[in-house]
């Protein structure tokens, strides 16, 4: 199976405002994806909320599949989510509640 970057960026984050990575939202390209960002900006007070969505069929409501809250600085500078298997209509997001806005680079891999 061919491994592909589905979508790639840098998201400066506004305090509070949830950011999607995807460029369509919701994203319907079927595919088992991760999603990977670089968190090596954060300092103490910072904290960001990361969340994959997706929904259960095609005409459901979105959910939230995954959220990962960071606080501070990071040990471990490059995040990686679990791979899921995507499909019907879903979304990658972060969103920084506390300290200053960072910039995060951010990628989204595809196997399919």
């Amino acid at each position: 199976m061919a491994i592909s970057e589905h979508a790639t960026g840098s998201q400066t984050a506004t305090i509070s405002t949830e950011h999607t990575l995807n460029s369509t939202s919701p994203e319907t390209t079927d595919g088992v994806y991760q999603l990977f960002i670089d968190v090596a900006n954060m300092v103490a007070g910072d904290v960001l909320e990361i969340r994959i969505k997706e929904k259960c069929r095609t005409g459901d409501t979105i959910r939230q599949l995954l959220l990962s809250t960071l606080a501070g600085a990071q040990s471990d500078p490059l995040w990686a989510s679990p791979s899921f298997v995507l499909m019907n209509g879903w979304d990658m997001t972060i969103k920084q509640t506390a300290g200053t806005g960072r910039a995060f680079p951010w990628s989204i891999r595809k196997v399919a």
